[in-house]
């Protein structure tokens, strides 16, 4: 079965809340979702995903230490060896929401697919914009469904 891997960091808990609503919309189109803040996940679990969501508080127009500190560790081990996969981004913010353009640089690094625009998200997600995270999960989904019917 196709799996989704949301890697994400949150301190005010919004981003943890964001990362829930994608996660439920991931589970919604029948795909297996493993859900991990930065620091618990390994680049394992980015190689046995069909897809991958990024998730950051904006940390002064950038991304939160705990996911940077998962794409670092990630990088090396996982090099030539996720290129087309398909990820997303969300972020929350106060106000900025500055900090998915270093998602999407690093993401690029790793030559992963854009799968669907990044939701931005302002304080803690409610009303549309779990909505909207929920159908980022979904369209992510379909992605992860259509990689592994084609063998990865």
């Amino acid at each position: 079965m196709a799996k989704v891997l949301i890697v994400y960091c949150s301190l005010s808990g919004n981003t943890k809340a964001a990362a829930e609503a994608v996660a439920e919309g991931v589970a919604e189109a029948g795909v297996d979702v493993v859900l991990k803040d930065g620091y618990a996940a390994s680049y394992v679990d980015l190689l046995g995903c069909d897809a991958v969501a990024f998730g950051s508080y904006d940390a002064f127009s950038y991304m939160g230490g705990a996911l940077k500190d998962f794409l670092d560790r990630a990088y090396y081990p996982t090099l030539d060896r996720v290129t087309g996969k398909p990820f997303a981004a969300f972020i929350t913010h106060g106000g900025g929401g500055l900090a998915a353009g270093s998602v999407e640089s690093v993401a690029k690094s790793f030559k992963l697919r854009k799968a669907a625009g990044t939701v931005s998200v302002k304080g803690m997600p409610e009303g549309d914009a779990i909505d909207m995270l929920k159908g980022l999960g979904s369209v992510l989904a379909m992605a992860a469904q259509s990689r592994a019917d084609a063998g990865g």
